[in-house]
């Protein structure tokens, strides 16, 4: 699928930090379900995005309109769709051409994908009831980039919809293609929004240590509040906002 426009300069930058990161060693990617820290990490964040969705009132989910900015290979896609969204009202929105792909092989057809620059995917203002991102925004080193694509997530939203943010708050010092964004620097990309946030997700580092003695310390070392260094937010559009 061609790209909608020329690339942004750091669109350029993002796909050759991807392409320099090596897979893990071993026959089991660290990213892998299979994983007890990974499968833990992802069951909290849907405990907690349903517990959400129900205090909104959103119990209509198959009538719900979803972009998610930085599809990957389909997988946040797939959660939604067992949680009830109808694979019509789904848009997938991938900068890699490989994890499009990918996406395009696991999801229904119905599922509309976009390859390219998603601050300029042809989506229409006021069309959306939800846009999500995950780890998207802490890869995105450009302050102005940051700022273009939260513009036009903050655009395709309908009165009353929400951003649905996933990402880490901290900076990873073994990792200098990204950088924690603070929950500061979220009310500054959306300063419009009405905000509840929650924080998820033990450190990675420590899940892995504390699963490979056993899964069930990701429960005991993850009840400590400091340990935890992402944050779920639903950054709401009132619903009286043009």
């Amino acid at each position: 699928m061609p790209r909608t426009a020329p690339p942004h300069e750091e669109t350029l930058r993002i796909e050759r930090r991807y392409a320099r990161r090596a897979p893990s060693p071993g026959p089991l990617d660290r990213y892998s379900l299979l994983q007890p820290d990974v499968w833990q990490t992802v069951q909290e964040r849907q405990r907690v995005l349903l517990r959400r969705l129900r205090r909104q009132g959103w119990t209509d989910l198959a009538q719900r309109r979803v972009v998610e900015v930085g599809c990957g290979s389909g997988g946040n896609l797939l959660e939604f769709l067992r949680m009830g969204f109808r694979p019509e009202h789904l848009t997938g929105l991938e900068l890699l051409p490989e994890r499009h792909a990918q996406a395009r092989q696991v999801l229904p057809g119905s599922v509309a994908l976009h390859l390219g620059d998603a601050s300029v995917a042809p989506i229409a203002d006021g069309s959306c009831d939800l846009v999500f991102q995950a780890t998207v925004f802490s890869s995105l080193l450009d302050d102005g980039f940051q700022r273009q694509l939260a513009g036009a997530m903050w655009r395709w939203l309908k009165p009353g919809g929400a951003v649905l943010w996933y990402d880490f708050t901290v900076d990873n010092p073994h990792n200098r293609d990204v950088r924690g964004v603070p929950l500061r620097r979220v009310r500054e990309l959306f300063p419009q929004a009405v905000v509840q946030a929650t924080r998820v997700t033990l450190a990675p580092p420590i899940a892995r240590r504390v699963c490979a003695l056993h899964p069930g310390l990701y429960g005991v070392f993850n009840a400590l509040p400091p340990l935890r260094t992402h944050v779920l937010a639903w950054l709401a559009r009132p619903a009286d906002q043009a």
